[in-house]
């Protein structure tokens, strides 16, 4: 990904920090490709139980470059990303449970595509050309993430392949019409590939035969320290959004989009997750902390088309990912429905134990379609919606 949109001036305030790391990290990769031979990688496939009677498979892809990715045909999953630091060591940096069978009994989203929709659509209602859809409402009165079995609980077929980039492995799933109440019969494709370059790139497509209502996210839970390392109100965080759009106490969008500036929401310069995390409390239905879509200020852009949507970085170990999509929003999730999960190796997962950074048009933006600012959600047949997201994961000097 060329990042010689870099170069121009940027209006955002902060982002300045994150040009300057993005162009040093931009270097470096250059250089390396440069000097290092091509790596092609590898790819295998392993059965993995059954779901609903259908055979599950675990892929994984090695970038031979020192990332490793393992993937399931259920939901889409990512179980495991292994990522090197500056010394090489390795670290599972996201949560994932250990078998089919454990994300069947509780997924809790962790890796998955989220879908039809994501997030939340207000009272699980809503209309295309004057006629209303009711659906599956399985957050309280809401719909979240495709109902009560979306995209992330059903098993995809699944096809790998080692292509120029690196290991490839493409899921399809055809979602049929009524599913979870939406309309119209939709074609899924989504794409992993690891490339020799460390970058997890995500390309989400759709297709349907009838108005319908789509909005994919990637749903990976991120402890860039490792899976089984505790808090990340240590991790630093850069989201390039000025704006968000805040919600009720139902995590309903209002419709408006407000500014962050002198919120506790203004990540525009990099800072620790936990400096204002006391001032997102609890309340009666909420455990606290983030859990809030940003408004993405869509720069800097790279050549793709795509923007910088998040830098991470944890200080400990020195791994950094950057996060660049083609989408309007970024919804940061501090994991403060984690109470306790049992997770891969023995790992209990906590309060706070990961994050999430999904790339998406802004929740409910089904129910605010014409009011300014909003993106269309509306998929109609002619069309294709095309989600398009890259993890690239970088080092930076761990802090002593």
């Amino acid at each position: 990904m060329e990042l010689a949109s870099l170069s121009q001036p940027i209006a955002l305030a902060g982002l300045a920090l994150a040009a300057s790391a993005l162009l040093s990290c931009a270097s470096t990769s250059s250089t390396a490709t440069t000097a290092a031979p091509a790596v092609v990688g590898s790819i295998a496939k392993a059965d993995w139980g059954t779901v609903d009677g259908k055979p599950v498979h675990l892929w994984t892809l090695k970038n031979g470059s020192g990332m490793e990715a393992e993937i399931t045909d259920y939901g889409t999953i990512i179980v495991s990303l292994k990522v090197p630091d500056m010394k090489g060591n390795i670290a599972d940096v996201v949560l994932g449970r250990e078998s089919a069978a454990d994300y069947v009994a509780r997924t809790q989203y962790f890796g998955c595509t989220a879908g039809r929709c994501a997030n939340r659509i207000a009272g699980g209602k809503f209309s295309i050309d004057g006629k209303q859809y009711t659906l599956a409402t399985n957050n309280g009165a809401n719909h979240l993430h495709g109902g009560v079995k979306g995209f992330d609980k059903v098993v995809w077929s699944g096809e790998g392949a080692l292509t120029a980039k690196g290991p490839q492995v493409t899921f399809t799933y055809r979602s049929k019409d009524g599913e979870e109440g939406y309309p119209g019969n939709v074609d899924v494709k989504v794409v992993y590939t690891l490339t020799s370059m460390n970058e997890l790139v995500v390309n989400m497509s759709a297709t349907t035969d009838a108005p319908t209502c789509v909005n994919l996210a990637h749903h990976s839970y991120w402890n860039l320290a490792g899976h089984d390392s505790g808090s990340i109100l240590g991790h630093e965080l850069m989201l390039p959004a000025a704006k968000f759009t805040p919600v009720d106490a139902t995590l309903i969008t209002t419709g408006e989009i407000a500014p962050v500036a002198g919120t506790p929401l203004d990540f525009t310069t990099m800072k620790p997750i936990g400096r204002d995390f006391a001032k997102m409390p609890a309340t009666k239905d909420d455990p606290g902390g983030y859990d809030h879509n940003f408004v993405l200020s869509q720069l800097p852009k790279s050549d793709s088309g795509m923007w910088l949507s998040a830098i991470l970085r944890d200080p400990k170990s020195g791994r950094m990912m950057e996060i660049w999509s083609n989408q309007p929003g970024i919804q940061f999730y501090t994991g403060n429905f984690l109470d306790g999960i049992p997770g891969k190796n023995g790992a209990v997962y906590a309060k706070n134990g990961a994050l999430c950074l999904e790339t998406q048009a802004f929740p409910d933006s089904i129910n605010k379609q014409g009011k300014a600012g909003w993106p269309n959600v509306v998929l109609r047949p002619g069309q294709t919606y095309q989600h398009d997201m890259v993890h690239r994961f970088v080092t930076a000097p761990a802090n002593p």
